[in-house]
């Protein structure tokens, strides 16, 4: 499969009062045309900084990142052109409608006459009555529809998602997946970062995962999730785990979840709560999920 994306064991360091910093520690992965491709990590992995990268807005200490074979630093201009980036934050120009800012960011890669994309990213993103109503009157929600729009106005072959559903509700969710989904189908390459990790598992073909810098999972999603424990109990209730059963569970709230290897693991923990006399409601027996081998995999100490 060709590359759309390569990370050629990327470094980046900065230099702070209290010493040298490493932000990412000689990343190397390659995204191939077509994929959607997870990259996760707790905050401060260097997911963003990896992203900078890639978007030319922060240059490498070393290594080398590539767009559709084109060098972010020696072949910028092109590199950009093969990018469309929809960043975390919500920055808009607020002297203009939606569909104004739309014409001036197709103007920005010297596309003209372009309306009848801008159309279907309108109707695609549910804004086709929002289209003149200016930046400033609309929610957050629909400024997110729109930097979406914007990140895809030049028709980009790499899309890169950075958390492009933190804080939105549960429509934007469905009618952004659907149409990014669509536009995966037809050959655009989609990297993602997000922290809702059923996103990631639903649609991600591969991931990536940081910690402190270093990719410490790299696999396709199918693979991660064969990899750990194949059972999980879900459960509520107001008692305290006994010690045996709380070292390999996971509470929140009222809700916990215990990982099991096999029926005879499920049999001897019940019997442990049971026994404990911690009464429990809703209980649940299914498979472990990628939120579960993310974590499993960030508590385990760097080799």
């Amino acid at each position: 499969m060709p590359a759309a994306v390569v990370f050629d064991h990327v470094a980046k360091i900065y230099a702070s009062a209290r010493g040298n910093v490493c932000a990412l520690d000689g990343v190397a992965f390659t995204i191939g045309q077509g994929e959607f491709f997870g990259l996760l990590g707790p905050n401060g992995a260097g997911k963003t900084t990896l992203i900078s990268i890639l978007a030319g807005l922060t240059r490498a200490s070393s290594g080398r990142v590539a767009v559709m074979g084109h060098d972010v630093v020696a072949d910028y201009a092109a590199a950009r052109k093969s990018l469309g980036i929809v960043p975390q934050e919500l920055v808009f120009d607020p002297f203009f409608s939606v569909r104004e800012c739309l014409a001036i960011q197709s103007g920005y890669f010297g596309i003209r006459r372009n309306d009848a994309w801008i159309d279907e990213l309108l109707a695609g993103l549910g804004l086709a009555d929002k289209a003149d109503v200016n930046m400033r009157q609309l929610s957050g929600g629909m400024k997110r529809r729109v930097l979406v729009a914007q990140a895809l106005v030049h028709r980009p072959p790499v899309i890169v998602l950075d958390e492009p559903t933190a804080g939105v509700d549960v429509e934007l969710r469905q009618t952004l997946w659907g149409f990014i989904a669509n536009l995966n189908k037809q050959g655009h390459t989609v990297l993602l970062t997000t922290h809702y990790l059923e996103e990631a598992e639903a649609l991600c073909g591969r991931i990536a995962m940081l910690k402190q810098g270093k990719v410490v999972a790299l696999d396709r999603t199918a693979n991660l999730l064969a990899g750990t424990a194949s059972t999980m109990l879900r459960f509520k209730t107001d008692a305290a785990l006994p010690a045996v059963v709380a070292g390999h569970a996971r509470v929140t709230g009222r809700v916990a979840q215990v990982t099991a290897h096999d029926a005879g693991e499920v049999e001897t923990i019940l019997g442990q709560l049971r026994q404990a006399g911690v009464k429990v409601e809703d209980l649940e027996i299914g498979r472990a999920d990628l939120e579960d081998v993310f974590i499993g995999i960030m508590q385990k100490e760097p080799a």
